[in-house]
């Protein structure tokens, strides 16, 4: 704000956070029947953007049978005791970037 006495005027900044991308991409993982499935991937930075997990089309929630985790920029996706019905593609999507296996 800027006040002469008799002439005020004010302005604002907006500071926007720059778009996260993926640095470490996910790689496929073969686990037994009953075992925990672990998938992990990278982001150039931490991010408040909105960052999911993906099994086929379906989007994945942490619950008992996913765990989802984010430290910092590392984020994990554990499958807990997977059957052959989650056999299929992983996906994680952040903001415009998406990673496969």
């Amino acid at each position: 704000m800027c006040d002469t006495g008799d002439q005020q005027t004010t302005a604002a900044v907006l500071v926007k956070e720059p778009p996260a991308t993926i640095v470490e991409m996910l790689k496929d993982v073969s686990s037994y029947e009953g075992e925990d499935a672990v998938f992990e991937c990278r982001l150039s930075r931490e991010t408040t953007q909105d960052a999911q997990w993906f099994l086929g089309d379906v989007p994945l929630q942490s619950n008992e049978m996913n765990e989802i985790r984010v430290q910092g920029t590392h984020h994990t996706l554990i499958l807990r005791k997977v059957t052959l019905e989650d056999c299929g593609p992983i996906s994680f999507k952040v903001g415009q970037h998406t990673s496969a296996a």
